[in-house]
Formats: C-alpha cells, sequence, structure tokens
C-alpha cells in the first residue's frame, strides 16, 4: 500500500467524515433510552434466572443423605 503524507491524509479523515451521516439529537435519545430499557429486561431476566439457580442449589444441598 501506498505511503500517504501527513497532509493527504488529513485531507482523506475530512472527505470520509463528510460523508457520515450523523444521527439527530432526537435519534440519539430515542436510542439511548432503548440501551437503558433493554439493559433493565435483561438485569430482571438474568435476577430471576440466578433466583432460580439458587434455589434449586440450595434443594439439591439441604437434602438428607
Amino acid at each position: 500500500m501506498a505511503r500517504t503524507n501527513p497532509f493527504q491524509f488529513m485531507q482523506q479523515v475530512r472527505a470520509e467524515v463528510s460523508r457520515v451521516v450523523w444521527p439527530t439529537r432526537r435519534e440519539t435519545l430515542i436510542t439511548t433510552g432503548m440501551v437503558f430499557v433493554m439493559a433493565f429486561l435483561f438485569a430482571l431476566f438474568f435476577f430471576g434466572v440466578d433466583q432460580l439457580v439458587q434455589l434449586g442449589l440450595t434443594g439439591i444441598l439441604s437434602m438428607n443423605p
């Protein structure tokens, strides 16, 4: 691959950045909200799974031989 000088590199970087479609403020807020909602739902799910595993292990380990 051919090497470019720093000036050409910066021109190429600026050209690429100008092609990026940046999200609007509304899109960013909606996406952020969805991330928080999904994180909360996954936390609830894994809490439930953890409680079931704990209940099962407690039942198994408390059985008298």
